[in-house]
């Protein structure tokens, strides 16, 4: 009976550790304020195991920007509604509005909406499995 009793605690706070190193994954792919992702399909790459397609839908509230970040692989976006100022490290802003496609590879880069109403925008991304949709860069 005690040995069973040693296993459940053994057992307890190994799943307590677990849901603590999960919570903080989660903070970590957590988009800045403003900005929200609906993941709407996940289909792995048949052509690798490592990657995977992501679809879904981005919005950035008004006066919100994604913070400087980069993404584990090949972002492709199709701007749904609204407009916003892109930047990419090394490349003048650029601005883009509804209509206009765009694709981001793995390099830095940081969108802001500067008007005043959200900015809506399809996107498809080709990235490693396992690692954050979105990694937050200093």
């Amino acid at each position: 009976m005690r040995m069973l009793a040693i296993a459940a605690a053994m057992l307890a706070s190994g799943i307590g550790v677990g849901v603590a190193v999960d919570r903080v994954a989660l903070a970590q792919q957590q988009p800045a304020p403003g900005i929200k992702r609906t993941i709407l399909q996940r289909v792995d790459d048949p052509g690798s195991a490592n990657y995977e397609a992501i679809q879904g839908i981005a919005e950035i509230a008004p006066g919100a920007a994604s913070g400087k970040h980069r993404h584990h692989g090949i972002e492709v976006a199709y701007v749904l509604e609204g407009s916003m100022l892109v930047e990419h490290e090394g490349q003048p802003p650029k601005t883009l509005k509804a209509g206009d496609a765009f694709t981001n590879q793995a390099a830095v880069h940081n969108a802001k909406n500067l008007g005043k109403t959200p900015v809506k925008i399809l996107t498809v991304y080709i990235v490693e499995k396992g690692k954050p949709l979105a990694e937050p860069v200093p």
